[in-house]
């Protein structure tokens, strides 16, 4: 079992840290984490008491570290919880910041010559005050291996699924999203302004769509045939869906199409050509070039890779 820990100080924002223990408490699959709150005593999240569980010392033994939003970017963060959180990564632990967490890994150091995001409107003071951070405005999520941040809110629970989806794959990780009744992936890509970042079931035109294309990933479905599906023109379409998901139908298309192929390779022993057809790819050639490029390694490593990470009695 691996352990998170939640870094906690006054001045914390409680939505960041809340959902974030949401996310990692879930326990759907075995092994799953151990999570625990760190902080210097008693914290107080804006109206709530929080009584951690560790001194921030402790995170120097978690294998990921989560640093929620920082409420006030002009207060430097506390040099205890700054000096925590870098010896945690000296120590080995993947750390990821939630909002404006971000500010206390740049004052850590650990976002020099990276690229990081935090909250859209706090960008231009990150980068201000941290020159040496690449900081770029447009995405919900930066994953630089073992230092990552992302922007607010929303984007701060994309961030922590996409965690989970790098330890445990993607159908946990979509079991997690439904138990918490949120989208089970955004690209980190993505960009902040959306209209509508997490839709409602009923109040966007394409509502019925996603579903509707969700059943059909093996057919070979083109923008006109979604377009017609959704009873308007395709430009019309292509409108909606950067409203809506801040990206292309296509590209929407692609990602859903890639995430059920890591499925398959996660849950079934289909060959690559079966799994292929199945995502509506046509050929395992086809599959190939765009996992690899997606994902970052072909479909074959990524099973055995899966596979071997989550073996029982692994962590």
């Amino acid at each position: 079992m691996t352990t998170v820990a939640l870094a906690a100080t006054d001045g914390m924002l409680h939505f960041e840290l809340s959902m974030a223990y949401e996310v990692f408490e879930a326990g759907v699959a075995d092994p799953w984490y151990d999570v625990v709150v760190c902080g210097p005593g008693a914290v107080r999240a804006g109206r709530f008491l929080l009584e951690p569980d560790h001194g921030l010392d402790h995170l120097s033994r978690a294998h990921t570290v989560i640093v929620p939003g920082w409420a006030d970017i002009d207060v430097d963060p506390p040099a205890d919880l700054v000096d925590a959180v870098r010896a945690a990564h000296e120590a080995g632990a993947r750390v990821a910041s939630l909002c404006t967490g971000a500010f206390v890994l740049a004052a850590a150091g650990l976002l020099d010559g990276k690229r990081a995001t935090t909250h859209w409107a706090h960008t231009r003071a990150l980068a201000d005050r941290y020159p040496q951070v690449e900081v770029n405005p447009d995405v919900l999520y930066v994953d630089n291996g073992s230092v990552l941040t992302s922007a607010g809110k929303a984007a701060a629970m994309d961030l922590c699924l996409h965690l989970v989806r790098l330890d445990h794959g993607s159908s946990v990780a979509n079991a997690v999203a439904r138990r918490l009744v949120v989208p089970p992936h955004r690209d980190g890509g993505q960009a902040q302004f959306v209209t509508t970042p997490v839709p409602a079931p009923d109040n966007h035109p394409l509502a019925e769509l996603f579903p509707w294309v969700i059943e059909r990933l093996d057919h070979p479905l083109t923008v006109e045939d979604m377009a017609r599906r959704a009873r308007m023109s395709s430009r019309n379409l292509g409108r909606h869906f950067r409203s809506v998901t801040g990206t292309t139908p296509l590209q929407w298309l692609l990602t859903q199409r890639i995430r059920h192929a890591q499925e398959l390779l996660e849950t079934t022993d289909d060959g690559v050509d079966t799994i292929a057809a199945a995502t509506g790819m046509g050929t395992a050639t086809t599959l190939r070039r765009h996992f690899n490029r997606t994902v970052g390694v072909p479909p074959d490593t990524y099973r055995r890779t899966f596979r071997s990470r989550t073996r029982p009695g692994q962590n």
